[in-house]
């Protein structure tokens, strides 16, 4: 094997052409920052970030572009919304509230509350996983906040996100719902408004975008009214004097409220030309039916994902992970090993970690052919 056979999708996806060419075009012809400049190039520069986030909007479902808050990504925007929520002057904070996570989470996902718990004593409860690790909304637990996983990045199976915000909320009317699409986005098509989350997160990267670019969704932005995040491009205005140390701030409404500093331009241009490439062209999951049928008939190997899976994660009788994905490495071979920072979800399982393929769209049945041969080789 003498190429990269390129399998790790899931953790990012590899950039395509037109991805490439609109960056490049911009940088090399049209490069102006945004929101600072009345001049032909900077304004042009402001046209191309809201022709972005209004196709970001109808990639998702929105019903405003003033819904879409471009971050750094996943993680951002998951730390953002916690900050956002948890705002006392507003008398909004979580103190003494309950939120309600799950083993299927991400590190960013989950972490971010489980961190609040020790400072303002809030109580964490976890969402009932059914026999095959789906979140069951049976019984859900009563909650003020509730963070789903929309696709375990483990597992890689879709979660009915619309029937569990709508039995979350027949508990609480009021429960904040906060949903982590980063794996969801790269395989389903999202509908914010059918999900009737309040929040919801995802990054660029992971449909072929560039990375430092994500997107935090707000249903409702007006309805928060502290920023989480302060700088240039946010203030609509600063009253008061310096005498009695007596300000009073007034900030600019969604999205800029919350897009304190400089965007990243770059990466926002590019994103439309992701989202173009990403809707014509999922990731062919036929390659991850084909893996799964030929790996479960080696004995050495146990197979934690369904058939139906987005991913194929796997664990090998009397091998490291680290290790087994090192050989493959030697090969050409690009696999994700470790606990995925999805550390739940593998003490659930019993295992340390685990190793997982994951394909993009340009990965071929050929690919699949090579990669078995390998591992059956490797294992003998």
């Amino acid at each position: 094997m003498n190429k990269i056979i390129y399998l790790d999708s899931a953790a990012s996806a590899l950039k395509p052409e037109s991805v490439i060419k609109t960056e490049m075009d911009f940088l090399r012809d049209s490069y102006a920052n945004a929101g600072r400049g009345v001049c032909a190039r900077a304004l042009a520069v402001d046209d191309k970030i809201a022709n972005a986030r209004k196709k970001v909007a109808d990639f998702i479902g929105a019903k405003s572009p003033e819904q879409i808050v471009f971050t750094s990504g996943t993680t951002d925007g998951m730390n953002r919304i916690l900050r956002i929520i948890n705002d006392p002057v507003c008398d909004d904070s979580l103190k003494n509230k309950t939120i309600m996570v799950s083993d299927l989470d991400h590190h960013s996902a989950r972490l971010p509350f489980e961190v609040l718990r020790n400072s303002i004593a809030c109580k964490i409860v976890l969402c009932p996983l059914d026999s095959q690790y789906n979140l069951a909304d049976a019984d859900l637990p009563k909650s003020d906040v509730f963070v789903i996983t929309a696709m375990s990045n483990v597992l890689g199976m879709p979660q009915d996100v619309a029937t569990l915000i709508s039995a979350a909320r027949k508990k609480n009317p009021d429960v904040i719902t906060i949903v982590d699409a980063a794996q969801f986005v790269v395989h389903k098509k999202i509908d914010v408004q059918k999900w009737n989350c309040d929040f919801m997160c995802f990054s660029a990267h992971k449909i072929g975008g560039d990375t430092g670019l994500g997107v935090m969704y707000i249903k409702n932005p007006d309805r928060w009214i502290s920023p989480d995040k302060f700088g240039g491009g946010m203030v609509a205005g600063i009253t008061g004097n310096a005498v009695n140390n007596n300000y009073s701030f007034q900030w600019e409404n969604a999205p800029s409220k919350f897009e304190a500093g400089t965007l990243p331009i770059t990466q926002i241009i590019g994103f439309p030309a992701a989202i173009d490439y990403i809707e014509k062209n999922r990731p062919n999951l036929e390659l991850i039916k084909y893996l799964h049928d030929e790996l479960s008939k080696n004995k050495k190997i146990k197979i934690i994902t369904e058939r139906d899976a987005t991913l194929c994660t796997f664990v090998v009788e009397g091998m490291h992970v680290l290790d087994f994905g090192a050989m493959l490495g030697v090969y050409g071979v690009c696999v994700r090993v470790g606990n995925m920072c999805a550390t739940w979800v593998h003490k659930l399982l019993g295992i340390q970690g685990s190793i997982r393929i994951s394909v993009g769209p340009w990965n071929t049945m050929d690919e699949m052919h090579q990669v078995v041969d390998l591992i059956n080789n490797i294992l003998k």
